[in-house]
């Protein structure tokens, strides 16, 4: 009843309406102020129109009312849909300051650390004028920057620069070089892709200097095999495993039993190199750049920075590069982004697409949506898709369309699905006597500007992912005659969001603008999900205009929307626990570092050996040696939970619940984690030298969810689909 009741988008405007309208009643006593003061924040009316009046003289921007609406849902704890061009950087930035006024402290949190930065500097003079503090981090900031940018009111950053720091904090054994304030509220841009798309990455906190430890020679055995003969892969691209002339083939070559479970690495070495080689592609995946190999983000089409794969994968695909291995080591803490965000006591956010998620924000953050009108309405046309048989046939199209409508000096934006599509496209182009622009994640750096000439006349762009670019296409000198930016989809996305966030590129603020996507039956998105389904044939002109074509494409694209979503579910199940005793274990070790619990435990534990230290440095050294032992035991608790993680689908052949069944035994060895650190503090306590050795370097990284799931994971699956078909 509630989700029928609650309607995504459904947030009712009316109270904000009456607000702005209040606002604009004051608008002429407020312009005649000699100088702005902060307002009283229980009065919202006369902070909207302080705010208003503060950005015009500042940045030269007279916000909209609709800005001042989605203002008001950002106050009120909503996620603020905005459409593209529609003003949410300043937005945000009202209620930033609104926030701070109240005295909260605010973390505005981007997708990137261009963003970051830029909405910082651009803002800076609106926040100086209402007396607000505002900083911001990226990842080359120095920690005394760090820490002069978390001292403000507002501090801008990156989700996964905001998360690293969290993690280094928590491994530090002095109060003062702590770095990151108690969190208070998170107003998060992007909302949809860092609250959805990203929520379960894990950020990682590792010791040690070990190196990567892939075989070459496995590597090389696989390039050897044949798809079809020696291995096959499951219909939705995330599994591959060998046939029965395959594995023979391998233990012939090997010398090796391969299912000897005595000697389970050779299985477990093939099967990443097999992975690598057969799942994952170069300039699609991942490119090589710098001699190392960069993945990709598949919803921002950019080089995820200091993202990689779990160890073992990685270290097979850097095989496959004839790349030198990268260094790996323990995993002494880590945290998802959704636990990262979760932590904040208020989170609102802002997007151009997040009725589409509304029921994941709800059911995973509590949030709901507040739709926000266009400042002007959209005439964008937005035409059916044009549908075709094969990719050879829609790439043909594609470019011919493009040229014709190159011919009229109309500027065209193509949004492709992949590096090594838009590098294709780009050559096919240019065979034309055309020179497109390409915009991808092996140039990313220059996307402002690339992205800024996107709709000057007669410019051809090409661009893998369009959403969080952050930057405006503004239509050039006679454009809007032409009928403003075309936008081209050379196929569809995934998830509908990434659709619609490529079409927004055009109409923005009430622009002239169109949008068409060219899609295939053999495009990777109906191959993958909907793979037992028969295209209809094309008309005589090679386009599929049957209406059961349409519906294919729609059909695979919800049903990728659910696979997803299940993945986010069935992650979280998991990772919940984890977060709530990641919780307890800090708020154990704050107690250590800022007070006197480590001495108090002690102190009642080792009472001789108490007595006979200095009491000028007893506290100091009981304090150390608690947080040496809890550190250590987090550690190793983390370790526990991965194994346990790897292979507890198998107590679902048990009919038992795996979810169930992990967490059961998640409860079981944190409490002895307790007993664990009270007994090592004793030891270490007692002994003439303790050791409280640390790791001699340490580094960050996200690791990206191994695509294919854990090795049970995949078994299972086997089992499942043999059972079925018996």
């Amino acid at each position: 009843m509630r989700n029928l009741l609650d309607r995504p988008g459904g947030v009712p405007l009316a109270p904000y309406q009456k607000i702005v309208k209040a606002a604009a009643a004051r608008a002429e006593r407020v312009r005649a102020l000699d100088e702005l003061t902060a307002p009283d924040m229980t009065d919202l009316a006369e902070f909207c129109a302080v705010a208003r009046e503060a950005a015009d003289r500042t940045l030269g921007l007279r916000p909209y009312d609709v800005q001042l609406l989605g203002t008001l849902a950002l106050l009120d704890g909503k996620v603020a849909e905005m459409a593209t061009g529609e003003g949410k950087t300043l937005s945000g930035a009202m209620a930033a300051a609104g926030y701070a006024l109240q005295g909260k402290r605010v973390h505005v949190i981007s997708v990137n650390d261009y963003l970051a930065r830029r909405d910082a500097e651009w803002m800076a003079p609106f926040y100086e004028a209402l007396g607000v503090s505002v900083g911001w981090v990226d990842q080359n900031s120095t920690p005394e920057e760090r820490r002069a940018a978390y001292a403000g009111d507002v501090t801008y950053g990156p989700v996964s620069e905001i998360g690293f720091d969290v993690l280094r904090d928590r491994l530090h054994t002095d109060a003062q070089q702590i770095v990151v304030p108690a969190p208070e509220v998170a107003l998060v841009d992007e909302a949809d892709s860092v609250l959805v798309d990203e929520a379960r990455v894990p950020l990682v906190m590792a010791g040690s200097t070990d190196p990567g430890n892939a075989v070459p020679e496995m590597a090389a055995l696989v390039r050897q095999l044949v798809r079809g003969y020696h291995y096959e892969i499951d219909e939705q691209s995330r599994n591959v495993y060998l046939t029965t002339k395959g594995a023979d083939s391998v233990e012939n070559l090997l010398g090796v039993q391969l299912y000897d479970e005595n000697e389970p690495g050779t299985l477990i070495e093939l099967n990443l190199a097999l992975h690598a080689h057969a799942l994952l592609a170069r300039d699609v995946d991942y490119i090589v750049r710098d001699g190392k190999v960069q993945l990709i983000n598949a919803s921002r089409g950019r080089v995820a920075l200091l993202q990689r794969w779990p160890d073992g994968l990685q270290a097979a695909v850097e095989a496959k590069e004839a790349l030198p291995p990268s260094e790996k080591g323990e995993i002494l803490d880590s945290i998802t982004i959704q636990g990262l965000i979760r932590r904040y006591p208020q989170i609102c956010g802002m997007t151009g697409t997040a009725v589409a998620v509304s029921e994941q924000l709800g059911e995973f953050y509590g949030l709901k949506v507040a739709v926000i009108p266009p400042n002007r309405p959209c005439v964008r046309v937005d035409e059916p898709d044009r549908i075709y048989p094969t990719v050879p046939d829609k790439d043909a199209a594609l470019v011919e369309e493009i040229q014709e409508v190159h011919e009229t000096g109309r500027p065209i934006l193509i949004g492709t699905l992949d590096v090594a599509e838009s590098e294709n496209l780009a050559r096919l182009l240019q065979r034309r006597g055309l020179e497109p622009v390409v915009l991808n994640a092996k140039n990313d750096a220059e996307e402002a500007s690339i992205i800024a000439r996107a709709g000057e006349r007669g410019a051809i762009t090409v661009s893998t992912q369009m959403a969080g670019r952050g930057t405006d296409i503004r239509l050039g000198e006679g454009v809007a005659e032409l009928g403003g930016l075309y936008v081209i989809g050379s196929g569809r996305h995934a998830s509908s969001r990434l659709d619609d966030q490529l079409r927004g590129r055009a109409g923005r603020q009430g622009d002239p603008g169109g949008s068409v996507f060219f899609v295939s039956m053999q495009d990777d998105l109906i191959i993958q999900f909907v793979p037992d389904e028969r295209p209809p044939a094309a008309d005589a002109d090679g386009v599929v205009r049957h209406r059961r074509g349409a519906y294919l494409v729609g059909h695979a694209q919800r049903v990728a929307e659910g696979v997803n979503l299940e993945i986010h579910r069935n992650t979280w199940r998991y990772t919940r626990l984890l977060e709530q005793q990641r919780e307890l274990i800090l708020e154990w070790r704050d107690k250590v570092l800022h007070g006197d619990a480590a001495s108090r435990a002690l102190a009642t534990a080792a009472p001789e050996r108490w007595a006979s230290m200095p009491e000028d440095t007893r506290d100091e050294t009981a304090r150390q040696i608690v947080l040496h032992a809890i550190d250590n035991c987090w550690t190793a608790h983390l370790a526990f939970l991965t194994d346990l993680r790897e292979g507890i689908h198998l107590r679902a052949l048990g009919r038992m619940s795996p979810v169930d069944e992990f967490q059961r035994e998640a409860v079981a060895e944190y409490k002895s984690l307790q007993a664990e650190v009270e007994r090592r503090s004793v030891e270490s306590f007692e002994a003439a030298e303790p050791d409280l050795r640390r790791p001699t370097a340490t580094w960050t990284y996200l690791v990206q969810d191994n695509p294919f799931g854990t090795e049970w994971d995949r078994i299972l699956k086997r089992v499942s689909a043999a059972t079925r078909r018996g």
